[in-house]
Order: structure tokens, then sequence, then C-alpha cells
């Protein structure tokens, strides 16, 4: 048996795969989102989500395509990993997202390629093509010139091309080289980690996504303030260790996370 059937719940609450269900939305995270739907509506181009690892970028990103799942005049393209070694292998793998055959031999026959698409789909087809980059900080700086070309395609009212990216902050100093880059940003929001109010709202959330019919049933509050205290309220760290916390006192047959439980698992570097 599943150790989450063990402890009464229906699936794994502290899963670190970025699923939308699972998402709490903290108070900035449901702004960031918002934003951003409103963004990609009014078509005002690109927009960037800047956070330190584990801040629930990705997730954030999955929840947004989540948003316009029933609508068929938001057409989405997702890149996990921009890291492509050349500007032509990144038009290549651009072009055979869209579903844009042919296959060319010079970069700027992707990109004209790529501009008919957009204005084939975006004037003639009313739809709206969006492209969220997830890991923006591997983008090079040829990569993020591709991008502001990109962002040069539009029509008198609104920009062919809705873009995403979320980034760690890291990417900032490579940004402000390009300035003809930076003037294009319509959104730029940084999502930072929780409170302790936030971090104790996260495991209450997911555990009742889960199946948890009893508010915090699981970790006492002085647990969950110690989780807190361990993981500065990044819902990455809050998940993983909550998820080796439960698998504890299934293992030691317990009942309830307590402070101690917490702590031991600490000292024992359970993430290591």
């Amino acid at each position: 048996m599943s150790y989450f059937k063990i402890l009464g719940l229906e699936k794994e609450p502290f899963s670190t795969s970025p699923d939308p269900d699972f998402f709490y939305r903290s108070r900035a995270h449901q702004s960031a989102l918002a934003r951003l739907e409103i963004a990609i509506r009014l078509k005002r181009g690109l927009n960037l989500i800047l956070g330190d690892v584990g801040t629930g970028k990705t997730t954030l990103g999955r929840t947004l395509v989540q948003l316009f799942n029933e609508e068929d005049d938001f057409i989405f393209h997702l890149i996990l990993d921009p890291g492509f070694k050349s500007e032509f292998q990144f038009l290549r793998s651009v072009c055979r997202m869209f579903g844009i055959k042919g296959d060319y031999r010079a970069s700027i026959d992707y990109q004209d390629a790529i501009k008919d698409y957009l204005f084939e789909k975006g004037v003639n087809e009313h739809k709206t093509i969006v492209l969220l980059i997830d890991e923006g900080q591997k983008l090079s700086l040829p990569l993020l010139e591709i991008l502001r070309i990109f962002l040069n395609y539009e029509t008198n009212q609104f920009k062919l091309l809705q873009l995403v990216i979320l980034t760690q902050l890291e990417i900032l100093p490579r940004l402000q080289r390009l300035r003809n880059f930076m003037d294009r940003v319509n959104l730029k929001y940084t999502i930072n980690s929780f409170d302790e109010m936030e971090t104790l709202q996260m495991i209450d959330f997911r555990l009742k996504k889960a199946g948890n019919r009893k508010k915090n049933s699981l970790f006492t509050e002085e647990a969950m303030k110690s989780i807190f205290l361990y993981t500065k309220g990044y819902p990455r760290q809050i998940a993983l260790l909550c998820h080796h916390c439960l698998e504890h006192i299934v293992i030691h047959k317990k009942n309830v996370v307590t402070k101690e439980s917490v702590d031991f698992l600490i000292n024992e570097g359970f993430g290591r």
C-alpha cells in the first residue's frame, strides 16, 4: 500500500512535479498569474517572470497553460530547456514545434517561415500564439536577439507572438546588455519565497487536495514552523521536506509529524 493511503490520503500530497492541481496560489503567484492572463489576452508581447530556484515558476507556467485549455483561439507552445547550441538549432526547433514544414539551410529562411506562420495564425485565423520558455536563464545572447526579432512581428494593434519567459534572476545582467529587448518588456514580475503563514497555508492546501479532511491533522503547528525556518519558504523545499516527514512517520508508525520529527530529518540531512 502506498504511504499516502496509510495516512488516509487519496494522492501524493507533496510531489515536486509541476502539477497545477497542487499549485498553491500565494498572493504573489496569483498576482503574477492574473497579470499574465491579461497580458496574453490583450496581446501585449513580452512577459518576464523572475524568481530563485524552487519558487514555483514552472508550476505557474503549467497553471497558466491550463487556464486556456478550453479556448481554441489560444495556442500554447512550451520550451522546457532553451539551452540550444546555436541559433540555427533553436530556429529549426521552433519551426518544428509550430508545425512549420520545410528543411531550410539558413537561419534567415527559418525566421521568414516563422514570421509567415505568425501572420497567418494571428491575422488570417485570429489565433493567439503563446511561446512559454522555462529555464530562461539558459537563453544565450544570440537567442535573446532572435526573440527580440520575433517581437517585431506585429500589426498596428497587437503583437503576433505572446512570449512568456520563466527565469532565474541571473538573466538580468544579460538582458541589460540588450536595451532593445528590455524596452519591449510588458510585464516584469519577481516571485519570492513564502512567508511563514503562506508556508503553513501551502501545507494545509496540499493535504486537503490529497484528500485530508482534517485541518493540518498530519503536522503539528510547531512542526510546520520548523519546516518554514529550514526551507525559508521555498515551495520546492517545503514539498520535499514534507514528503520525507510523512514517509518518516509511516516508517516509525506515528500518526503525526512533530517538531522532533522535522528536526531529526534536518539533522540527518534528508536532502543530501
